[in-house]
């Protein structure tokens, strides 16, 4: 129980920190405006997903030693959403793009993309600050999206809350 009980207040600390600097102005040009740099891969990928069809969905997550926007997976074109949910992690933070393709009413084949802000209850908060404080500009550069949705749980990223959205 000690274990846990100082992983936390470890954790509550680099919140705490990370807040002070933010506050006294360090970290703002570098984090809270602008945000992690983003990478060229994660724009020609993201383009590749909206005009070539050739990606379903696209995971990308912060690589802190980059300081920048990285892709992490891509799933083919014919993957499931399934395959899209189990490639999100349990208990870290991602940026993802999914391409959600569905049949109206007057039966015509359509396509909406959707940009998800995974960051699950669990995952630490230092992750969750990165990725609030980074998420803007990083959203910016998926010129195209046509919804955003964020997530802490499965649930809230079910594929009836995309049907919904999407008609």
């Amino acid at each position: 129980m000690v274990q846990g009980s100082q992983e936390i207040c470890r954790e509550h600390s680099e919140f705490l920190q990370c807040c002070m600097r933010i506050n006294s102005g360090i970290e703002v040009e570098s984090n809270a405006s602008s945000g992690m740099g983003v990478s060229e891969d994660c724009r020609e990928i993201f383009l590749e997903l909206q005009r070539k069809k050739t990606h379903r969905y696209v995971i990308f997550k912060i690589d802190e030693k980059q300081k920048q926007v990285v892709v992490e997976k891509t799933g083919a074109a014919t993957e499931s959403y399934n395959d899209f949910l189990s490639s999100l992690p349990e208990n870290d933070c991602r940026y993802a793009v999914y391409d959600f393709d569905f049949v109206t009413e007057e039966n015509c084949q359509k396509s909406k993309i959707f940009f998800i802000a995974w960051s699950p209850s669990i995952s630490r908060i230092r992750a969750k600050m990165l990725y609030a404080t980074s998420k803007d500009r990083f959203r910016r550069e998926m010129d195209g999206v046509h919804y955003e949705i964020q997530a802490t749980d499965p649930s809230e990223v079910d594929l009836e809350i995309l049907r919904e959205r999407a008609h």
